[in-house]
């Protein structure tokens, strides 16, 4: 089965069309930036193009880098807070003419990495974090999904983690891949000790750039890369879609 996926990040809005179940893009993903200002009718705008782009006429998955309760979006810390509110699974169907479906974005990357990628058959605790603008995180129990965890926001050193460890975080302070490294490890060792899981996935944007880091972060848990690197959440947006 195919559906569309799209992906809503801080700084790019990409979407494909996926194979739901071999978890692959069949087509080539096109990437356009993130509005600015980020406001819900601009963000549509941009959704609705890419549908139109592929031609879509079936259902549609909606990433959101926030909170999401029954299609409405609860938190905006990487987008225009306008978003705060905001029923986003009525305004992306009534934009883009299209049956629609919303989750959070770092949930969709593990729903996909737990049904394809690395948290494939695990069963227990396992966690995927993604690292991009901010922090994203996706928690599972034996293969069932606790929503909305947004653990790229507790609290270390007196700052929202995301703040000192996110990948932006890292171009802004032009820090090295030794220092990031230790502001990842002490993050993990911080999340580690509230979840003790049994695995933990890195993804976003950085994913494909583990080679440079992973090695110097030292935690007890096994810790790997997501399979799907940067599509995952494209991924696995397709798959809440094809659930329609």
């Amino acid at each position: 089965m195919e559906t569309l996926g799209i992906d809503i990040g801080g700084s790019g809005i990409k979407g494909a069309p996926v194979d739901v179940a071999k978890g692959e893009l069949t087509g080539e993903r096109l990437r356009i930036p993130t509005p600015v200002p980020s406001k819900p009718k601009a963000v549509a705008e941009v959704v609705a193009k890419i549908t139109e782009n592929f031609g879509w006429t079936g259902q549609v998955g909606v990433t959101f880098p926030g909170v999401v309760i029954d299609g409405v979006t609860r938190t905006a810390a990487n987008v225009d807070r306008e978003w705060i509110g905001t029923d986003a699974r009525a305004l992306f169907t009534k934009t883009t003419g299209l049956p629609t479906v919303v989750l959070n974005d770092a949930d969709a990357a593990g729903v996909a990495e737990v049904a394809v990628g690395s948290a494939r058959e695990q069963g227990g605790v396992v966690l995927m974090l993604t690292f991009g603008t901010g922090i994203g995180s996706a928690l599972f129990v034996d293969g069932r999904l606790v929503p909305n965890t947004e653990l790229g926001h507790l609290e270390i050193r007196g700052k929202d983690a995301e703040r000192r460890a996110s990948d932006h975080a890292r171009e802004e302070g032009e820090l090295s891949w030794g220092k990031w490294a230790g502001r990842v490890e002490e993050y993990l060792q911080h999340v580690e000790a509230l979840f003790s899981p049994s695995l933990i996935v890195i993804g976003g944007g950085v994913s494909k750039k583990a080679d440079k880091f992973l090695p110097l972060v030292k935690v007890r848990t096994k810790v790997v890369p997501a399979t799907l690197q940067n599509e995952a959440g494209i991924v696995g947006a397709a798959m809440a879609a094809a659930e329609l």
